[in-house]
């Protein structure tokens, strides 16, 4: 059986926080595992688009991450 969607539980960093490729910005749940998902590149978290506690599709949008100054699309 495949994992098709993901709880958010909890964020561990907040919009504006400078992050590093690798941080652990927040904790998701499926039915057998919790995990961190790790930023995938260095940045500013401009925008979470997903509250925690919330259920998404796996590779659904959860936040905008961006250069300093940059604007997060409206959703």
């Amino acid at each position: 059986m495949n994992t098709t969607r993901v709880n958010v539980v909890q964020w561990l960093k907040r919009e504006g926080d400078v992050l590093q490729r690798g941080d652990a910005v927040v904790e998701l749940e499926t039915e057998k595992v919790n995990y961190e998902l790790n930023s995938p590149v260095a940045g500013v978290l401009l925008k979470i688009v997903v509250r925690e506690p919330a259920e998404v599709p796996v590779g659904g949008l959860l936040a905008y991450i961006g250069e300093a100054g940059d604007v997060a699309p409206t959703t």
